[in-house]
């Protein structure tokens, strides 16, 4: 049977995401919990179906199996089909050049059979670890009717952040003219989002063309050599809300924007949903001395003390006369009776002791790595155990089954990081 698409999506979701620290020791970034129930790859794959991309194939490699698991036959997403749908590609063993996936465009050129096997017109490219609503279809129509070789997807920002970002130089149509890499002084604001539109027969021949460059890449490799072969390339403008939360104080964030009175990233509308795996069938349950302000509670989870600005994942437990204040609680976290924990991120499974206090003390930096472990957070990784009334400083990051011998005067001050032995930081 010969099968026809017209537009086909790669999700690139192979990603450490190394600056969340121990949030990604066990998963790739894009399974990281967000907004209580959801993980991040829910965003671009719900964005897919919501657009009426009907095959998306997700490219895996880091720690990969809560990512496939998670995603499945793509049944949350309307995904499974018999034609197209959702699949999984990690990379495999082949009878010569065997290897993993290297860079952005060396993992979609490592699925050339995959991609001609539906003999698209265009392929879209995706990451997997970024927060926002688009409508694909919307760009793909701004694509055909510029009659571009590629469209590639970018967000205003503001110009004294523009050297951070791979940089678009357009004409008045919108035709990219030029563009670079974080320069130093940027001559637009127009910052690639990493997301692009190709003609199949252009990315095919650029894949091929540059198959042996190392670790290739679309930034530095793909989209140069398409400009150079006179592809004509259009930047498609999109002024949403886009998060990327790469970053363990960006993902606090983005998290904390959610319980805005008016949040800028709606979870709730009626005409985009965010599809998930549900993991619990439970309804909450609030306890008669429960209080709770401003938190979004996933299905599952009893509260008994007080929550204020925080999110909670699905099937938590906090006891009674504990306080939880702007905090991030994975799914299956207890918080025990009388906890009091201040800006705390919790991955799955975390078990907190009666009458801990997490994030009270001063502002030190963390002793390993100050630059991920900061802004006063206090990061659990996953499987945590606190013990009972100990005290915890800000910036700190804990790891493993803890004793309370591990708490010198029950206390482990600011910036200190505690990894018990077996585990990663």
């Amino acid at each position: 049977m010969i099968v026809k698409k017209e537009m086909i999506a790669m999700l690139l979701a192979g990603g450490q995401g190394s600056r969340l620290g121990i949030l990604t020791s066990n998963m790739a970034k894009p399974a990281v919990s967000f907004g209580g129930k959801y993980r991040i790859i829910d965003f671009p794959l719900s964005n897919c179906i919501n657009s009426g991309v009907d095959t998306v194939g997700v490219l895996t490699q880091y720690m990969p199996l809560r990512l496939n698991t998670h995603v499945g036959i793509g049944i949350p997403w309307d995904l499974d089909k018999n034609v197209g749908g959702v699949s999984v590609l990690s990379p495999y063993e082949q009878i010569s050049h065997t290897e993993w996936y290297t860079g952005t465009a060396n993992a979609i050129y490592q699925n050339l059979a995959y991609m001609e096997s539906f003999n698209p017109d265009y392929v879209l490219i995706l990451s997997g670890d970024h927060i926002y609503k688009m409508d694909y279809e919307a760009m793909l129509d701004f694509h055909k009717e510029n009659n571009a070789d590629v469209t590639i997807a970018v967000m205003p920002v503001p110009m004294e952040e523009a050297s951070r970002f791979g940089i678009m130089i357009t004409d008045e149509d919108k035709k990219i003219v030029d563009f670079e890499e974080k320069p130093a002084h940027p001559r637009s604001n127009l910052a690639s989002m990493g997301i692009y539109i190709f003609n199949w027969k252009v990315l095919k021949d650029s894949l091929i063309s540059n198959k042996e460059q190392p670790n290739l890449d679309f930034g530095k490799h793909i989209i140069p050599y398409c400009r150079d072969n006179g592809s004509p390339l259009y930047a498609y403008e999109f002024n949403g809300y886009w998060k990327d939360v790469g970053t363990l104080t960006s993902y606090w964030e983005a998290n904390m924007e959610l319980i805005d009175i008016v949040p800028e990233f709606n979870l709730y509308e009626e005409y985009w949903k965010i599809y998930t795996k549900s993991t619990s069938n439970v309804p909450q349950y609030f306890g008669p001395e429960s209080a709770v302000e401003r938190t979004i509670i996933g299905e599952g989870t009893e509260i008994f003390g007080r929550v204020y600005n925080s999110v909670i994942g699905c099937d938590v437990t906090i006891e009674r006369g504990a306080e939880v204040r702007d905090s991030i609680l994975m799914n299956g976290t207890h918080v025990g009776a009388g906890c009091r924990l201040h800006k705390v991120i919790a991955a799955e499974n975390v078990t907190i002791g009666e009458g801990a206090a997490l994030g009270e003390g001063y502002d030190i930096p963390n002793d390993t790595r100050p630059d991920i472990y900061r802004e006063g957070i206090v990061t659990l990784g996953e499987g945590t155990v606190v013990p009972k009334g100990v005290s915890i400083g800000k910036n700190v990051m804990i790891s493993g089954e803890t004793t309370p011998e591990d708490y010198p005067g029950s206390r482990l001050e600011s910036g200190r990081t505690l990894v018990k032995e077996g585990d990663v930081q």
